[in-house]
């Protein structure tokens, strides 16, 4: 199917459908869907750095609504305490989006689409090991944790980079084991260091020709968007409602599915 086909003006119906579908199976578990929705983007017909893009811009949509969702549920005063992790992260984050967007840039065709099916193969790994516990101690302390957290940044950066997602399902591990917070706190953390961690990497991809993809299609990109921040909603609503040792399998075979299908296609 190309692109032009895959984007009719009827094709907005179908992506807010799929957009809210995707973004409310992410819900289920606390993401917003990204990691889902990006082979859902190459079967309406884009190219794997255009889907990057427009991943990226739908992800950005759904974590500032998040943020404010979440504003509810938990307070600002307890995200703004956690200010020396989210600028620990960042310092690594931001660097790792900037390049890994460069490098996406640079590689297009089959070698990026090779690296974004091992990138999703490693995302289903870790929804398996999606972490369930209850708190834990800081697993270092002092200079170690604050160069682990760096390094850590710097690591989910890349990845966020690359598949245009928010990185939860890397940073709320991260929160949780490498920082002992709290697995709620840890969420809307996750949001706040995901927003400029994704914005580092849309900067980045703006200098690209293949950034156009959100002009020549913008009907489809916010209708992709409105079912997203919708289906991110519901999910949120349903959270626990699916028992997680079921649906975390469930998903992560959908993933590396996905991943063998893009590691084929020509």
């Amino acid at each position: 199917m190309s692109t032009a086909q895959a984007l009719e003006p009827r094709g907005s119906i179908a992506a807010f459908s799929a957009g809210a579908a995707v973004a409310m199976l992410g819900g289920l578990i606390g993401l917003g869907g990204a990691e889902f929705r990006l082979p859902l983007l190459l079967m309406f017909g884009l190219a794997v750095l255009p889907a990057i893009i427009v991943n990226k811009a739908i992800s950005l949509v759904v974590v500032a609504s998040a943020l404010l969702f979440r504003g509810t549920a938990v307070p600002v005063a307890s995200v703004a305490e956690q200010w020396p992790v989210i600028v620990n992260l960042l310092l690594g984050s931001l660097a790792g989006a900037w390049i890994a967007a460069g490098w996406a840039t640079r590689w297009r065709g089959a070698t990026l689409q090779r690296v974004v099916s091992l990138l999703l193969v490693l995302i289903a790994v870790l929804l398996l090991l999606h972490p369930g516990h209850a708190d834990a101690a800081p697993a270092l302390e002092g200079t170690a944790l604050r160069v682990a957290g760096v390094m850590a940044g710097f690591g989910i950066g890349i990845v966020a980079s690359l598949l245009g997602v928010a990185g939860g399902e890397l940073l709320i591990p991260t929160l949780v084991l490498l920082f002992g917070i709290d697995l709620k706190l840890a969420g809307s953390v996750s949001l706040t260091i995901s927003l400029p961690t994704m914005l580092a990497g849309f900067a980045r991809y703006c200098r690209d020709s293949s950034f156009a993809v959100l002009r020549l299609h913008r009907g489809f990109v916010l209708a992709m968007a409105a079912g997203s921040v919708l289906g991110a909603a519901l999910g949120g609503l349903l959270l626990g409602s699916v028992p997680v040792v079921l649906l975390l399998p469930a998903l992560a075979v959908i993933l590396a599915v996905s991943a063998i299908r893009m590691w084929r296609h020509r």
